[in-house]
């Protein structure tokens, strides 16, 4: 009895320490990715602020909309989480959700009382709609309408929801818009409309339904006079990169170090070998003026500027100077795990990897 005793002393001692330890960002990130909710509870036990911001996509709340995981979306809620809080880059968690195309996620934050439409209406803002709309998910888009979402809402730069299905080719989608009472002739900062989108990225089906069959015409004149470099498409990044990059933070966090940087080393090979295109959260896109033109891509990078219209998070890169960069880092990288000094190389391919956020 006396040793049982001690055992259950022993352990309780050993769990409590070992809860009673609140995370950095960066653990409580890789922790809440993998869906570790005996964990997240226990931090919330021991005083962790339900609004506690991870490393990379945010709050728990966040998270567990970024990964479909509505238990943990219950947790935090129920701890006090706000619902309709941003981020750092100015996302909230049904933007994540509408994004990530977690539906049901979707569809459980606005049962719970997220809003769809942001601030007062007065300030422009991107919203889960622009983000459905750009990664073409009409059933969440539907949803979100449904919800009462502004089908003419502005982004920070004045882009429109229906810009961002013309840029990207959703005609279907553009077409939806237009009957839920989008209007093609906003522009935006830059002067550029839902038109000036769907023609520079060669969508001529979308640009038809914009304007007359006569303005149509002269503007397929001109574009065949004097046409424009090929359009840049935009996706999110492969799910196997994601997968790979969790899994290196986890390695990473647990002390695993070999194992961490063999998947970054992963990562930014598979990126590189699909030549994929930009995901734009709140995204260059916008930036494509008359004047803007887009370029060749020559390789790619994730930014953790969402915040800014004028950043991506998976982006192409254009210039020889961002990927030199690039290749600089991968190159001491490489040199650094030749050499042996392990730490070193990983601290590298984190940097690199800060490029591949997903």
């Amino acid at each position: 009895m006396q040793k049982f005793l001690l055992a259950c002393l022993f352990a309780f001692a050993f769990l409590s320490s070992v809860h009673a330890e609140l995370p950095d960002v960066t653990r409580f990130s890789v922790v809440l990715e993998v869906g570790d909710l005996r964990q997240a509870a226990a931090w919330l036990d021991e005083g962790l602020d339900p609004n506690f911001e991870g490393r990379l996509i945010g709050t728990g709340l966040m998270i567990g909309a970024w990964t479909g995981n509505i238990p943990l979306m219950e947790l935090f809620l129920a701890r006090g989480a706000d619902i309709d809080r941003a981020n750092r880059f100015g996302e909230t968690a049904l933007m994540l959700a509408a994004w990530k195309n977690q539906h049901n996620a979707l569809r459980w934050l606005l049962d719970h009382g997220a809003r769809p439409n942001r601030g007062n209406g007065e300030e422009r803002q991107w919203t889960a709609l622009h983000y459905a709309a750009f990664a073409g998910h009409a059933d969440v888009v539907e949803d979100l309408l449904a919800a009462g979402a502004d089908v003419n809402a502005r982004s920070t730069n004045g882009s429109t929801v229906v810009m961002m299905a013309a840029r990207e080719g959703h005609t279907a989608l553009a077409k939806r818009l237009l009957e839920a009472g989008a209007n093609p002739a906003l522009k935006n900062d830059y002067g550029d409309d839902a038109l000036a989108w769907a023609m520079r990225q060669g969508n001529y089906d979308i640009a038809r339904t914009f304007t007359s069959a006569a303005n149509f015409a002269a503007l397929a004149r001109e574009a065949t006079e004097k046409p424009l470099p090929p359009p840049v498409r935009s996706v999110q990044a492969p799910d196997r990169v994601d997968e790979l990059l969790r899994k290196a933070r986890l390695a990473e966090t647990s002390g695993r170090r070999d194992e961490a940087l063999l998947a970054y080393q992963q990562a930014w090979t598979e990126l590189k070998t699909r030549q994929t295109p930009q995901k734009v959260g709140a995204g260059e896109t916008a930036r494509q003026g008359k004047n803007r033109p887009p370029k060749t891509p020559k390789a790619l990078v994730i930014r953790a500027k969402r915040d800014q219209p004028e950043r991506q998070s998976l982006s192409v890169v254009s210039s020889a100077t961002e990927e030199t960069d690039v290749d600089r880092l991968l190159e001491q990288a490489h040199a650094a795990e030749a050499a042996g000094d392990r730490q070193e190389a990983l601290r590298l391919f984190r940097q690199a990897a800060a490029r591949l956020k997903p």
